[in-house]
């Protein structure tokens, strides 16, 4: 997680996310008032290239200083991978950043720290369309970890379907939320697991372990480590291995894999987003968020 404070769009992102929200995980279709939204956008925290010839979209988030997932952030990022599936040239996403040491820092901690309960509810529910966005994509989809990705950075990375992190054990990867006092919630856990186990999982989350790249190579949290001047040709290289599969059978191996997961969480939204918001605006858990705050600032100090 990382400190970070949005500028929220009050008037338009819970209206944005409502609308995101209704699309069918897989199946995305178009949301006129979310694409007039991006156009409009003022300061893209997000760009997008796409290869036509190659059929493949590179997406870069540039949003100083650690790419923690805001509000806008979130919205940004679904309206853009919505646009995505919906263009039937685009067959592969690679996820990576543009910022130097870190892939994102996770979770903006001050959209959850002294805000209204309606305030987490919207942030919350824009968190879980994140994940839902990445898992459920009908494209293939994969992370080039190019810095630390702790906490809500590892679920994203985890959401792919390939990851690859470079060598540098300047950085680490891992859900960490236990060490603020935070914890995962089950979709998060059940992400992991399906990744590198039940008893590894287990170990991680009541520690909140963060791992170096080879720790992680080990543990099956990373597929694969190269030299960071290696990372995106050899997440392109990747991806046209993947991208020889044709794409209804890679598709529905997919959703045959992860819809038990993607269902668990669909069917109790709402229900977890209560159960966010009733932990997270606990007087002990907003004193956790200010300790942590507030070492983070003798830190810059």
């Amino acid at each position: 997680m990382a400190m970070r404070a949005a500028v929220t769009k009050k008037c338009s992102l819970p209206a944005l996310l409502s609308q995101l929200s209704q699309s069918t995980h897989g199946k995305v279709y178009a949301s006129p008032v979310a694409s007039h939204w991006r156009n409009k956008s003022t300061s893209s925290k997000i760009t997008v290239d796409l290869d036509r010839n190659a059929g493949v979209a590179v997406m870069r988030m540039q949003s100083p200083p650690v790419n923690s997932l805001s509000l806008d952030f979130l919205t940004e990022l679904c309206i853009s991978i919505e646009k995505l599936e919906m263009d039937k040239g685009c067959r592969g996403l690679i996820i990576t950043s543009s910022l130097p040491k870190v892939f994102s820092a996770g979770l903006d901690i001050m959209e959850m720290y002294g805000k209204s309960p309606e305030s987490c509810g919207v942030f919350w529910k824009a968190v879980q369309e994140m994940w839902l966005k990445v898992y459920s994509s009908n494209m293939v989809t994969i992370a080039a970890i190019n810095g630390s990705s702790p906490a809500g950075g590892c679920l994203m990375s985890l959401a792919c379907d390939y990851r690859i992190m470079a060598d540098n054990p300047r950085y680490s990867i891992g859900l960490n939320e236990t060490q603020l006092g935070i914890v995962a919630p089950f979709w998060f856990k059940d992400t992991m697991t399906n990744t590198v186990g039940h008893r590894t999982t287990e170990i991680a989350l009541a520690l909140g372990l963060l791992y170096s790249p080879s720790e992680a190579l080990n543990i099956g949290l990373v597929d694969q480590l190269v030299a960071e001047d290696q990372l995106m040709t050899t997440a392109m290289e990747t991806m046209t291995k993947w991208l020889t599969i044709p794409d209804h059978a890679r598709q529905i191996t997919k959703s045959m894999m992860r819809k038990p997961t993607i269902d668990k969480l669909t069917s109790s939204r709402e229900a977890d987003i209560q159960n966010f918001v009733s932990f997270i605006t606990k007087d002990s858990i907003q004193k956790s968020l200010h300790m942590y705050l507030e070492m983070l600032k003798k830190r810059k100090g």
